[in-house]
């Protein structure tokens, strides 16, 4: 293997480059990224960045030095556009082949857009997203958002927290219910009703329209809320848009196995993009999380030098909001048991169970305790044992 090109300026990527060289290989490396930026930490974007301006420099995840270091041939803001598998090649915009023997694709996600009506609405992803959202909320009074996920969650503590009135819209009667069930929903529910945010959560809302320089909210029971800026934070999807045609296979990602290896010869992938096969779990999963895109892009790298061990990971994910350090391992998908200790106000801990072992747990103001429950997800540790 003499070429391999890493597809998305993402975590992924920079941690499968890094992983490449570490373990002997000095081939030609290109990094193929759809923005002019080098590659840069997407968390702070909903917090720090959002609140007191996007520091360009301290969010890049290495310096420009160290891809020269690496020796790898940067081709930035040239999206890709398809992939040939057959002659190993990915065509870039404006037609550009790029060659390769092994290829990692770390394309990420994008948030599903959404044009109510006609309105616009920002979306909070990249760079660019947050330097457009901040110009709009300069003389704003009010930010309407659509989706209460954790990016809505936190996008709506930090513009509270700025001094803005916040309105937040979600179709399912209680936040992240999707993700981590009703209860824990209402928790979340309570407790930015206590910090000022208006959650308007299973009424949809009825119309949006263009009203005195911003948008008009209405509901179905007849109430309205004005806002100068709309947010769609209604989740995000793998960005696998240019792998049309190409005959690899994708369903919400791209489907590889048990290593990370996909459908095509010499082909990985990791991050958001990858829906991979978790044996700890027995499940396919797809993960949108920070540590996974570091580990997985470590793993995919591994795999594409010859390695053949199965990525098996516990899962984990944070969510700060206000002063909730908001901490997640494991899985809550399809959890037939829930057990939640309440630790105060502002702390709980709740445990989720399947076919009577754990498998998930989640710490809110109580991180102390998580390795302990990440431990028995490892270990297929017994519901009963754990909870009895």
């Amino acid at each position: 293997m003499h070429r391999v090109v890493v597809v998305g300026g993402s975590l992924a990527a920079v941690h499968a480059i890094e992983t490449l060289r570490a373990n002997g290989f000095d081939g030609d490396l290109t990094l193929v990224g759809a923005e002019p930026h080098l590659p840069y930490d997407r968390p702070p974007l909903s917090k720090e960045a959002l609140r007191y301006g996007p520091d360009k420099e301290s969010i890049l995840l290495r310096e420009p030095s160290w891809y020269e270091s690496m020796a790898v041939r940067l081709l930035l803001g040239r999206p890709a556009r398809a992939l040939d598998p057959a002659a190993r090649t990915v065509t870039l915009d404006g037609g550009t082949p790029v060659p390769y023997d092994g290829l990692v694709i770390a394309t990420g996600s994008r948030p599903r857009p959404i044009e109510p009506d006609h309105v616009p609405a920002y979306t909070l992803r990249t760079l660019d997203d947050v330097v457009r959202l901040r110009e709009a909320l300069d003389g704003a009074s009010r930010l309407a958002i659509f989706g209460a996920g954790f990016i809505g969650l936190e996008v709506a503590a930090t513009v509270r927290e700025m001094g803005l009135e916040v309105t937040v819209v979600e179709l399912a009667p209680v936040p992240l219910a999707r993700v981590l069930g009703d209860e824990v929903g209402q928790w979340f529910l309570d407790y930015h009703a206590r910090h000022g945010v208006d959650l308007r959560c299973g009424q949809p809302f009825s119309a949006v329209e263009p009203h005195a320089g911003g948008v008009r909210l209405r509901f179905p029971d007849s109430s309205e809320v004005g806002a100068q800026v709309l947010l769609a934070g209604v989740g995000v999807t793998p960005a696998t848009d240019w792998l049309r045609g190409s005959g690899l296979a994708v369903s919400d990602g791209v489907i590889c196995d048990q290593c990370l290896r996909a459908s095509a010869p010499g082909v990985v992938a990791a991050g958001d993009v990858a829906r991979w096969y978790n044996p700890l779990f027995d499940q396919e999963m797809r993960v949108e999380q920070w540590m996974n895109a570091v580990e997985q892009g470590r793993h995919a790298a591994l795999t594409l030098l010859g390695a053949t061990d199965a990525y098996a990971p516990v899962p984990y994910l944070w969510s700060d909001q206000f002063d909730a350090r908001m901490r997640f391992v494991g899985t809550a998908q399809a959890a037939h048991q829930v057990h939640i200790e309440y630790r105060g106000e502002d702390a709980m801990v709740a445990l989720f169970g399947r076919g009577g072992v754990v498998v998930g747990a989640l710490c809110i103001n109580a991180t102390r305790e998580l390795p302990l429950h990440r431990k028995a997800i490892a270990e297929r540790a017994a519901w009963d044992d754990v909870v009895g």
